[in-house]
């Protein structure tokens, strides 16, 4: 499943086949054939694989005793991704744009679901941060309005949607260590 979901990331489901996945994972494909008989069924692994590898990100970042610090944490580990993201780009957001351009839009839900999982746990961070909205999100009233938690998280995973593509369309790591520090700076900046 990891060399599934190497290969699908670095080469695309359109241009992988089950002999590249085989090589990648030094297996017979005979192997491969055994236990995923369409392209599809490597697909779903390499999404359970991006899964398996969120969980086990925000689950070490969950032992961080401050959330704000935990989001930090992801923001750093995403820009430690910088060379990869250049060259590949998103492992998981790639594979959700090529799956969402496909007629048949049997797995693009699942790639979105990874996604989801990942605005549902940034959200989660959001709430425990008990935002004011005191630093200018005024309402038409004037009066404060709190942030909302789900907003919030859309516009930490843009951002590194963002500039996971730019750094993978302009081939420039350096791309996310500026946009990673922009993204700490304005998790700072919310109170």
């Amino acid at each position: 499943m990891a060399a599934a979901a190497r290969v699908l990331h670095e080469q695309g489901v359109e241009r992988t086949t089950l002999a590249d996945i085989a090589r990648e994972a030094d297996v017979p494909v005979g192997n491969v054939y055994y236990y995923f008989k369409t392209k599809d069924e490597l697909v779903r692994a390499a999404l359970g694989e991006h899964t398996a590898h969120l969980d086990e990100l925000t689950a070490r970042l969950d032992r961080l005793p401050d959330p704000r610090d935990r989001l930090k944490a992801l923001v750093e580990a995403w820009v430690e991704q910088r060379e990869v993201a250049a060259r590949y780009g998103c492992p998981t957001g790639t594979l959700a744009a090529e799956l969402g351009k496909r007629t048949d839009g049997s797995l693009d839900a699942e790639a979105g679901a990874v996604i989801r999982r990942l605005l549902d746990w940034a959200a989660r961070q959001f709430r425990e941060m008990r935002l004011s909205g005191a630093d200018g999100a005024d309402g038409a009233d004037g009066a404060d309005e709190p942030y909302d938690p789900d907003d919030l998280a859309v516009t930490l995973v843009s951002g590194y949607q963002g500039m996971s593509l730019l750094a993978n369309a302009l081939r420039d790591p350096d791309v996310m260590t500026r946009e990673g520090a922009r993204l700490a700076g304005w998790l700072d900046s919310l109170r």
